[in-house]
Protein backbone atom coordinates (compact mmCIF):
# COMPACT_ATOMS: atom_id res chain seq x y z
CA UNK A 1 0.00 0.00 0.00
CA UNK A 2 1.34 3.14 -0.61
CA UNK A 3 -0.34 5.80 1.34
CA UNK A 4 1.93 7.91 3.13
CA UNK A 5 1.84 11.77 4.25
CA UNK A 6 2.80 14.55 2.50
CA UNK A 7 6.56 15.62 1.48
CA UNK A 8 8.03 18.08 3.46
CA UNK A 9 9.07 21.36 1.39
CA UNK A 10 8.71 19.86 -1.57
CA UNK A 11 11.37 17.63 -1.49
CA UNK A 12 11.27 13.93 -2.11
CA UNK A 13 12.00 11.60 1.35
CA UNK A 14 12.46 8.28 1.73
CA UNK A 15 11.56 7.85 4.91
CA UNK A 16 10.12 4.57 5.62
CA UNK A 17 6.32 3.73 4.51
CA UNK A 18 5.53 2.96 8.48
CA UNK A 19 7.32 6.06 9.98
CA UNK A 20 5.93 8.49 7.57
CA UNK A 21 2.69 7.51 8.42
CA UNK A 22 2.99 8.66 12.05
CA UNK A 23 4.13 11.95 10.26
CA UNK A 24 0.45 12.97 9.12
CA UNK A 25 -0.03 16.19 11.43
CA UNK A 26 -2.87 16.70 13.53
CA UNK A 27 -5.58 18.99 11.98
CA UNK A 28 -5.98 22.49 12.31
CA UNK A 29 -8.64 24.79 12.80
CA UNK A 30 -10.46 26.14 10.13
CA UNK A 31 -8.02 24.24 7.33
CA UNK A 32 -9.70 22.38 4.85
CA UNK A 33 -8.44 18.55 4.55
CA UNK A 34 -6.69 17.57 1.38
CA UNK A 35 -5.71 14.23 0.27
CA UNK A 36 -3.15 13.96 -3.33
CA UNK A 37 -3.15 11.49 -5.83
CA UNK A 38 -0.79 11.04 -8.15
CA UNK A 39 1.85 8.31 -9.38
CA UNK A 40 4.50 11.53 -9.71
CA UNK A 41 6.50 12.54 -6.61
CA UNK A 42 7.64 15.85 -8.50
CA UNK A 43 4.06 16.94 -9.69
CA UNK A 44 2.94 16.01 -5.87
CA UNK A 45 5.79 17.85 -4.65
CA UNK A 46 4.94 21.22 -6.62
CA UNK A 47 1.17 20.93 -5.25
CA UNK A 48 2.06 20.22 -2.21
CA UNK A 49 4.04 23.57 -1.90
CA UNK A 50 1.25 25.69 -3.56
CA UNK A 51 -0.70 24.12 -0.75
CA UNK A 52 1.49 24.15 2.05
CA UNK A 53 1.76 28.19 1.34
CA UNK A 54 -2.58 28.69 1.95
CA UNK A 55 -3.36 28.95 5.51
CA UNK A 56 -6.87 27.36 4.85
CA UNK A 57 -5.39 24.10 2.88
CA UNK A 58 -3.62 21.42 3.99
CA UNK A 59 -2.92 18.42 2.85
CA UNK A 60 -3.67 15.13 4.85
CA UNK A 61 -1.79 12.46 3.20
CA UNK A 62 -0.68 11.34 -0.55
CA UNK A 63 -1.36 8.33 -2.44
CA UNK A 64 0.96 7.09 -6.31
CA UNK A 65 -1.81 5.04 -7.32
CA UNK A 66 -5.52 3.42 -6.98
CA UNK A 67 -5.18 0.76 -4.74
CA UNK A 68 -4.23 2.77 -1.81
CA UNK A 69 -7.31 5.96 -2.81
CA UNK A 70 -9.97 4.03 -1.04
CA UNK A 71 -8.29 2.95 2.06
CA UNK A 72 -6.72 6.55 2.48
CA UNK A 73 -10.10 8.16 1.98
CA UNK A 74 -11.91 5.70 4.16
CA UNK A 75 -9.08 6.60 7.21
CA UNK A 76 -8.09 10.31 6.32
CA UNK A 77 -11.47 11.31 5.78
CA UNK A 78 -10.66 14.69 3.84
CA UNK A 79 -12.88 17.39 2.10
CA UNK A 80 -11.74 17.32 -0.92
CA UNK A 81 -9.52 14.72 -3.23
CA UNK A 82 -7.04 15.91 -5.81
CA UNK A 83 -6.46 13.17 -8.18
CA UNK A 84 -4.52 12.54 -11.46
CA UNK A 85 -6.61 9.82 -13.66
CA UNK A 86 -3.61 8.06 -15.42
CA UNK A 87 -2.20 6.42 -11.88
CA UNK A 88 -1.79 2.52 -11.99
CA UNK A 89 -4.60 0.61 -10.71
CA UNK A 90 -6.89 2.95 -10.94
CA UNK A 91 -10.07 3.04 -13.67
CA UNK A 92 -11.46 6.59 -13.33
CA UNK A 93 -15.10 5.83 -14.90
CA UNK A 94 -15.36 2.96 -12.23
CA UNK A 95 -13.80 4.32 -9.43
CA UNK A 96 -15.40 7.96 -9.27
CA UNK A 97 -18.34 6.93 -9.20
CA UNK A 98 -17.74 4.57 -6.46
CA UNK A 99 -15.86 7.21 -4.29
CA UNK A 100 -18.96 9.60 -5.28
CA UNK A 101 -21.86 7.38 -3.71
CA UNK A 102 -19.45 6.41 -0.52
CA UNK A 103 -18.63 9.61 0.00
CA UNK A 104 -21.16 12.62 -1.16
CA UNK A 105 -19.76 15.60 0.50
CA UNK A 106 -16.50 15.14 -1.00
CA UNK A 107 -15.10 17.63 -3.05
CA UNK A 108 -13.30 15.62 -6.13
CA UNK A 109 -10.91 17.75 -8.82
CA UNK A 110 -9.21 15.82 -11.05
CA UNK A 111 -5.73 17.32 -12.35
CA UNK A 112 -4.86 15.86 -15.19
CA UNK A 113 -2.55 16.49 -18.63
CA UNK A 114 -5.14 14.82 -20.77
CA UNK A 115 -7.65 17.52 -22.48
CA UNK A 116 -9.57 15.85 -24.40
CA UNK A 117 -13.04 16.62 -24.62
CA UNK A 118 -14.22 12.81 -24.31
CA UNK A 119 -11.87 12.66 -20.87
CA UNK A 120 -13.58 15.94 -19.22
CA UNK A 121 -17.35 15.28 -20.22
CA UNK A 122 -16.83 11.56 -19.30
CA UNK A 123 -15.48 12.34 -15.72
CA UNK A 124 -17.94 15.56 -15.28
CA UNK A 125 -20.48 13.18 -15.65
CA UNK A 126 -18.61 10.03 -13.73
CA UNK A 127 -18.96 12.64 -11.13
CA UNK A 128 -16.28 15.15 -10.42
CA UNK A 129 -16.38 18.40 -9.09
CA UNK A 130 -13.79 20.28 -11.57
CA UNK A 131 -10.95 19.02 -14.05
CA UNK A 132 -7.90 21.42 -14.31
CA UNK A 133 -5.13 20.95 -16.62
CA UNK A 134 -1.39 20.22 -15.56
CA UNK A 135 -0.06 22.74 -18.05
CA UNK A 136 -1.94 25.57 -16.01
CA UNK A 137 -0.28 27.99 -13.15
CA UNK A 138 -0.21 26.38 -9.81
CA UNK A 139 -1.85 29.66 -9.25
CA UNK A 140 -4.68 28.50 -10.75
CA UNK A 141 -4.69 25.39 -8.93
CA UNK A 142 -4.95 27.04 -5.93
CA UNK A 143 -7.74 29.29 -7.23
CA UNK A 144 -9.58 25.65 -8.45
CA UNK A 145 -9.42 23.83 -5.06
CA UNK A 146 -10.81 27.10 -3.41
CA UNK A 147 -13.68 27.20 -5.83
CA UNK A 148 -14.17 23.34 -5.69
CA UNK A 149 -14.41 23.97 -1.84
CA UNK A 150 -17.16 26.55 -2.50
CA UNK A 151 -19.12 24.40 -4.12
CA UNK A 152 -18.67 25.12 -7.66
CA UNK A 153 -17.83 23.75 -10.76
CA UNK A 154 -14.10 24.25 -12.37
CA UNK A 155 -13.50 23.59 -15.79
CA UNK A 156 -9.77 24.91 -16.79
CA UNK A 157 -10.47 28.15 -18.65
CA UNK A 158 -8.92 26.63 -22.04
CA UNK A 159 -11.04 23.87 -22.72
CA UNK A 160 -14.34 25.80 -21.62
CA UNK A 161 -14.15 26.92 -25.92
CA UNK A 162 -13.55 22.85 -26.83
CA UNK A 163 -16.37 22.16 -24.62
CA UNK A 164 -18.86 25.00 -24.96
CA UNK A 165 -18.51 26.18 -28.50
CA UNK A 166 -17.16 23.38 -30.66
CA UNK A 167 -19.61 20.71 -29.69
CA UNK A 168 -18.50 16.78 -31.55
CA UNK A 169 -20.75 16.04 -34.39
CA UNK A 170 -22.24 12.57 -34.07
CA UNK A 171 -20.83 9.76 -36.43
CA UNK A 172 -22.68 7.67 -37.72
CA UNK A 173 -22.84 4.10 -35.93
CA UNK A 174 -20.51 2.28 -36.22
CA UNK A 175 -21.36 -1.85 -36.99
CA UNK A 176 -20.05 -4.30 -34.16
CA UNK A 177 -20.29 -7.70 -33.96
CA UNK A 178 -22.26 -9.57 -31.45
CA UNK A 179 -18.83 -10.58 -29.87
CA UNK A 180 -17.94 -6.88 -29.89
CA UNK A 181 -21.38 -5.61 -28.80
CA UNK A 182 -20.93 -7.74 -25.47
CA UNK A 183 -17.69 -6.85 -24.94
CA UNK A 184 -18.50 -3.46 -25.04
CA UNK A 185 -21.35 -4.38 -22.29
CA UNK A 186 -19.47 -5.80 -20.01
CA UNK A 187 -16.80 -3.35 -19.85
CA UNK A 188 -19.33 -1.01 -19.31
CA UNK A 189 -20.72 -2.75 -16.87
CA UNK A 190 -16.61 -1.55 -15.05
CA UNK A 191 -14.97 -5.24 -15.69
CA UNK A 192 -11.58 -5.12 -16.81
CA UNK A 193 -10.01 -7.49 -19.53
CA UNK A 194 -9.70 -10.17 -16.63
CA UNK A 195 -13.04 -10.19 -15.69
CA UNK A 196 -14.32 -9.96 -19.70
CA UNK A 197 -12.44 -12.77 -20.67
CA UNK A 198 -13.89 -15.16 -17.72
CA UNK A 199 -17.41 -13.98 -18.50
CA UNK A 200 -17.33 -14.93 -22.14
CA UNK A 201 -14.81 -18.22 -21.74
CA UNK A 202 -12.30 -16.56 -24.17
CA UNK A 203 -8.44 -15.51 -23.55
CA UNK A 204 -7.55 -12.27 -22.57
CA UNK A 205 -5.59 -11.98 -25.57
CA UNK A 206 -8.80 -12.61 -27.51
CA UNK A 207 -10.56 -9.92 -25.40
CA UNK A 208 -7.58 -7.40 -25.89
CA UNK A 209 -7.65 -7.80 -29.95
CA UNK A 210 -11.32 -7.60 -29.64
CA UNK A 211 -11.00 -3.90 -27.73
CA UNK A 212 -8.07 -3.08 -29.98
CA UNK A 213 -10.47 -3.19 -33.15
CA UNK A 214 -13.90 -1.85 -31.44
CA UNK A 215 -11.94 1.33 -29.97
CA UNK A 216 -10.77 1.75 -33.75
CA UNK A 217 -14.27 1.42 -35.02
CA UNK A 218 -15.07 3.53 -32.60
CA UNK A 219 -12.94 6.41 -33.18
CA UNK A 220 -11.86 6.08 -29.77
CA UNK A 221 -8.19 5.66 -27.72
CA UNK A 222 -9.41 4.33 -24.15
CA UNK A 223 -11.37 1.91 -22.20
CA UNK A 224 -13.09 5.69 -20.28
CA UNK A 225 -13.82 6.62 -24.07
CA UNK A 226 -15.47 3.99 -25.23
CA UNK A 227 -17.40 4.08 -22.02
CA UNK A 228 -18.49 7.79 -22.81
CA UNK A 229 -19.10 6.97 -26.08
CA UNK A 230 -21.71 4.37 -25.40
CA UNK A 231 -23.25 6.84 -23.08
CA UNK A 232 -23.78 9.22 -25.54
CA UNK A 233 -24.17 6.82 -28.65
CA UNK A 234 -26.32 3.90 -26.81
CA UNK A 235 -27.39 2.75 -30.19
CA UNK A 236 -24.26 1.17 -30.76
CA UNK A 237 -25.25 -1.38 -28.12
CA UNK A 238 -28.17 -2.07 -30.74
CA UNK A 239 -30.57 -1.34 -27.72
CA UNK A 240 -33.98 -0.49 -29.46
CA UNK A 241 -37.68 -0.44 -28.00
CA UNK A 242 -40.05 2.51 -27.72
CA UNK A 243 -37.80 4.18 -25.50
CA UNK A 244 -35.14 6.21 -26.09
CA UNK A 245 -32.15 5.64 -23.33
CA UNK A 246 -29.72 7.88 -22.91
CA UNK A 247 -27.70 6.66 -20.37
CA UNK A 248 -27.14 3.48 -19.31
CA UNK A 249 -27.85 1.10 -17.49
CA UNK A 250 -31.66 0.44 -18.60
CA UNK A 251 -34.46 1.02 -16.21
CA UNK A 252 -38.22 1.20 -15.45
CA UNK A 253 -40.53 1.95 -12.82
CA UNK A 254 -41.95 -0.89 -11.03
CA UNK A 255 -45.81 -0.91 -11.76
CA UNK A 256 -45.00 -0.61 -16.41
CA UNK A 257 -45.29 -3.64 -18.14
CA UNK A 258 -42.72 -4.83 -19.95
CA UNK A 259 -42.41 -7.36 -22.43
CA UNK A 260 -38.97 -8.94 -24.07
CA UNK A 261 -39.33 -10.11 -27.95
CA UNK A 262 -36.32 -12.32 -28.68
CA UNK A 263 -36.12 -13.38 -32.06
CA UNK A 264 -34.08 -12.88 -35.49
CA UNK A 265 -36.87 -12.88 -38.29
CA UNK A 266 -37.53 -9.04 -38.54
CA UNK A 267 -40.19 -9.54 -40.46
CA UNK A 268 -42.48 -11.69 -37.95
CA UNK A 269 -40.99 -9.44 -34.85
CA UNK A 270 -42.50 -6.83 -36.36
CA UNK A 271 -46.00 -8.77 -37.10
CA UNK A 272 -45.32 -10.17 -33.21
CA UNK A 273 -44.97 -6.30 -31.41
CA UNK A 274 -48.17 -5.19 -33.92
CA UNK A 275 -49.91 -7.68 -32.59
CA UNK A 276 -49.11 -6.77 -28.76
CA UNK A 277 -49.72 -3.48 -29.43
CA UNK A 278 -52.95 -3.79 -29.81
CA UNK A 279 -53.33 -6.59 -27.08
CA UNK A 280 -51.36 -4.84 -24.44
CA UNK A 281 -51.13 -1.22 -25.41
CA UNK A 282 -49.67 -0.27 -21.93
CA UNK A 283 -46.77 -2.43 -22.31
CA UNK A 284 -43.47 -1.25 -22.98
CA UNK A 285 -41.83 -3.69 -26.07
CA UNK A 286 -37.99 -4.18 -26.25
CA UNK A 287 -36.86 -6.48 -29.12
CA UNK A 288 -33.02 -8.33 -29.09
CA UNK A 289 -31.95 -10.47 -32.57
CA UNK A 290 -29.83 -12.46 -30.76
CA UNK A 291 -28.60 -14.04 -26.70
CA UNK A 292 -26.33 -11.79 -25.88
CA UNK A 293 -28.49 -8.71 -26.43
CA UNK A 294 -31.59 -10.33 -24.83
CA UNK A 295 -29.60 -11.29 -21.81
CA UNK A 296 -28.00 -7.43 -21.43
CA UNK A 297 -31.90 -6.08 -21.67
CA UNK A 298 -33.61 -9.06 -19.40
CA UNK A 299 -30.67 -7.94 -16.35
CA UNK A 300 -31.77 -4.44 -16.67
CA UNK A 301 -35.11 -4.25 -17.23
CA UNK A 302 -36.70 -7.38 -15.58
CA UNK A 303 -39.49 -8.29 -17.86
CA UNK A 304 -42.46 -9.54 -17.06
CA UNK A 305 -43.08 -11.60 -20.39
CA UNK A 306 -40.25 -12.83 -22.23
CA UNK A 307 -40.49 -14.34 -25.62
CA UNK A 308 -37.54 -16.50 -27.25
CA UNK A 309 -37.93 -18.11 -30.57
CA UNK A 310 -36.15 -21.71 -30.21
CA UNK A 311 -33.56 -21.29 -33.23
CA UNK A 312 -31.65 -17.92 -33.24
CA UNK A 313 -29.70 -17.79 -36.23
CA UNK A 314 -26.86 -20.33 -35.21
CA UNK A 315 -27.82 -19.96 -31.60
CA UNK A 316 -30.01 -21.93 -29.45
CA UNK A 317 -33.07 -20.41 -28.53
CA UNK A 318 -33.44 -22.41 -25.47
CA UNK A 319 -30.32 -21.81 -23.99
CA UNK A 320 -30.84 -18.08 -24.58
CA UNK A 321 -33.41 -18.78 -22.41
CA UNK A 322 -31.95 -20.39 -19.61
CA UNK A 323 -29.35 -17.61 -19.34
CA UNK A 324 -32.20 -14.76 -19.03
CA UNK A 325 -34.07 -16.67 -16.51
CA UNK A 326 -30.37 -16.75 -14.88
CA UNK A 327 -30.36 -12.83 -14.48
CA UNK A 328 -34.37 -12.35 -14.55
CA UNK A 329 -35.63 -15.06 -12.23
CA UNK A 330 -39.33 -13.46 -12.35
CA UNK A 331 -39.53 -13.36 -15.33
CA UNK A 332 -41.85 -15.66 -17.58
CA UNK A 333 -40.50 -17.09 -20.45
CA UNK A 334 -42.58 -18.92 -23.63
CA UNK A 335 -40.40 -20.69 -26.07
CA UNK A 336 -42.09 -20.18 -29.66
CA UNK A 337 -41.16 -22.30 -32.80
CA UNK A 338 -42.09 -22.65 -36.11
CA UNK A 339 -41.16 -26.37 -35.54
CA UNK A 340 -43.27 -27.79 -32.78
CA UNK A 341 -41.22 -30.92 -31.83
CA UNK A 342 -41.86 -33.12 -28.53
CA UNK A 343 -37.35 -32.70 -27.72
CA UNK A 344 -37.79 -28.92 -28.05
CA UNK A 345 -40.90 -28.91 -25.87
CA UNK A 346 -38.81 -30.75 -23.04
CA UNK A 347 -36.22 -29.16 -23.51
CA UNK A 348 -38.09 -25.89 -23.02
CA UNK A 349 -39.46 -26.58 -19.77
CA UNK A 350 -36.60 -27.76 -18.64
CA UNK A 351 -34.66 -24.24 -19.12
CA UNK A 352 -37.84 -22.72 -17.35
CA UNK A 353 -40.07 -21.89 -19.55
CA UNK A 354 -44.18 -21.64 -19.18
CA UNK A 355 -45.35 -23.02 -22.54
CA UNK A 356 -44.29 -24.01 -25.69
CA UNK A 357 -46.20 -22.55 -28.83
CA UNK A 358 -46.26 -22.97 -32.19
CA UNK A 359 -45.59 -19.43 -34.30
CA UNK A 360 -48.59 -20.28 -36.14
CA UNK A 361 -50.91 -20.13 -33.85
CA UNK A 362 -49.97 -17.16 -32.23
CA UNK A 363 -52.31 -14.39 -33.03
CA UNK A 364 -53.93 -12.07 -31.33
CA UNK A 365 -56.37 -14.23 -29.53
CA UNK A 366 -53.82 -16.55 -28.08
CA UNK A 367 -51.34 -14.06 -27.53
CA UNK A 368 -53.90 -12.33 -25.19
CA UNK A 369 -55.04 -15.77 -23.48
CA UNK A 370 -50.83 -15.84 -22.73
CA UNK A 371 -50.67 -12.13 -20.97
CA UNK A 372 -53.57 -12.52 -19.01
CA UNK A 373 -52.71 -16.37 -18.16
CA UNK A 374 -49.10 -14.91 -17.14
CA UNK A 375 -49.40 -11.23 -16.07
Amino acid sequence: MYCFPPLDSGKISLTPLKKRIKEVPVRHMGKSRILLADDHAVVRAGIHKVIEDSPDLQIVAEVEDGSSLLECLERTRPDCLLVDISMPAFDPLKSIPEIRNRYPDLKILVVSAYDDDVYVHGLLEAGVDGYHLKDQSLGDLKLAIHRVLNGERWISGSLIKKLVDQPRPSPQTPMLTSRQIEILRLLQDGLDNNRIALEMNLSVKTIENHLTRVYKQLGVCSRLEASNYVNHHPEVLRIKGHRVFQQRPLTRRSHEVAILLVDDNRRYLHQLKRILSKVVPQADQYEANDSNEAVYIAKNIQPQLVLVDVVLGEEDGIRCARRIKAVSAKSRLVIISAYPDREFHRLSIEAGAVAFLDKKDLDAKTLQQVVEDLL
